[in-house]
């Protein structure tokens, strides 16, 4: 039986637990060849099994293939594309996915922590860009069956952490926040080509989310409800924005919460003053300005209702 994504292969990086899991197997039942990027690591990256992808590439079959070492580097990166090009004839679809957690409020954080996890939830994304983005804009110069190829689909995944801050969690909300940055620079850069690229803001129960500590009442709901939250609707509109139905919708950031699916704005000029009034600078501020301040929420704030699955 043949599905949407027939004939094309996609790179998941974390691709073997969690979110990423459920990613490559809509993908794959969709009918992609998939690489299972996915080292093995603890939730704060230590450690490592290569068996964790290994086991999963066997379970899908001939259509898909296992890189067990840490994305975290230009070379490994590289290695990962190349490995989808040798195996697969080429590379259509990338999800970045992959992420460790090491919280900690920003007067206590580590350097080291904070260097690992922008190493790791944005360097990394980054290098498989960098190594997957000239295979893309090659293949969408080819023809395939006598017709410009001209596709191509990039999915970041990145935290709601990253739209409203979190306590405890200013390498993670930087590194993620960096990450919708790139969307954005790579929707643009490879627009001409037909490759698009969006970011996806998930909730649902996974090894971050079952690692969170509560520090109130009120996160220890929150985190409640959200071990009650499935990864396979987030999976859904994954593989919605990977297939053809998406060629237009590209430099956006989307949530996911059970059924709910949410577009979020993005920040752009929201109130206008001009300096050099007679009563100083802080008049216009408090005048055109403060009025559109931002109160200091959280995701906690913003998603404390039940979800909807």
């Amino acid at each position: 039986m043949s599905g949407p994504l027939d004939a094309r292969v996609a790179l998941v990086t974390g691709g073997a637990r969690g979110i990423g899991r459920a990613i490559a197997l809509r993908l794959h039942e969709q009918g992609a060849a998939i690489v299972i990027a996915d080292s093995g690591t603890a939730i704060d990256g230590s450690g490592g099994d290569p068996t964790i992808a290994r086991d999963m590439a066997a379970r899908l079959g001939a259509r898909a293939a296992a890189f067990d070492e840490s994305i975290a580097s230009p070379s490994a990166a590289t290695a990962a594309v190349a490995l989808a090009v040798e195996r697969f004839g080429g590379l259509d679809i990338v999800v970045n996915n992959a992420a460790i957690l090491r919280d900690g409020f920003i007067f206590k954080t580590d350097a080291l922590d904070w260097d690992a996890v922008i190493r790791n939830n944005l360097s990394a994304a980054f290098h498989v860009l960098a190594a997957a983005t000239p295979v893309m804009r090659a293949q969408t110069k080819a023809l395939r069956g006598g017709t410009p190829y001209a596709w191509g689909r990039i999915i970041n995944i990145v935290s709601t952490a990253a739209l409203y801050g979190n306590y405890g969690q200013a390498a993670d909300a930087s590194a993620k926040a960096g990450l919708f940055g790139l969307t954005r620079a790579a929707a643009l850069d490879m627009q001409r080509t037909g490759v698009t690229a969006n970011a996806v803001a998930p909730f649902a129960a996974t090894r971050v989310t079952q690692s969170m500590k509560p520090a109130s009442p009120t996160q220890a709901a929150y985190k409640e409800r959200a071990l009650r939250v499935p990864a396979e609707p987030v999976a859904e509109l994954v593989a919605w924005l990977a297939g053809p139905e998406a060629g237009d919708v590209t430099g956006q950031l989307f949530g996911v919460r059970g059924r709910e699916i949410f577009l979020f704005s993005q920040p752009r000029p929201l109130a206008h003053a001009l300096s050099g009034a007679p009563d100083g600078l802080g008049a216009i501020i408090a005048e055109e300005l403060a009025p559109h301040f931002l109160p200091l929420a959280t995701d906690d704030d913003a998603f404390g209702g039940e979800p909807i699955l």
